[in-house]
């Protein structure tokens, strides 16, 4: 499991004062990023080496409690299947131990230049296991 800090800015919150549900995707891509970066993949490197970016497939969200400005959130991003040219996630954002945010999600490995679906290279699902 990976686990990525976030602050919520006021910038990230609606008129109501807590974080407009757009900004939770924003969130768990940034904690997907630093992951692949924490194992070595920039994204940059990932398209201009390996000819590969990861694509958002599919998700699903289930919101249990609101967060609010200033908050201290935890990302936590575990893999739970890998495919052949396909991978999920499980994310959950925390605050401290409460569970605000559940979500499943389904990346895509795609050609950088055609965007056709190809197989995860081999260096990058090793680094994943």
């Amino acid at each position: 499991m990976f686990t990525w800090p976030i602050r919520v800015y006021y910038e990230d919150t609606d008129s109501g004062g807590v974080v407009y549900h757009a900004n939770y995707l924003n969130f768990m891509e940034r904690a997907r990023t630093e992951w692949l970066r924490a194992l070595g993949f920039e994204q940059t490197a990932l398209k201009n080496d390996l000819g590969i970016i990861f694509v958002v497939h599919s998700m699903a969200l289930t919101f249990k409690s609101p967060a609010r400005f200033n908050d201290l959130l935890a990302v936590k991003s575990r893999k739970i299947k890998m495919g052949h040219g396909s991978m999920t996630f499980l994310q959950t954002i925390t605050r401290g131990h409460q569970v605000l945010l559940e979500a499943t999600v389904k990346l895509a490995c795609v050609d950088a230049a055609s965007f056709k679906p190809v197989g995860i290279p081999a260096v990058v699902k090793v680094a994943m296991d």
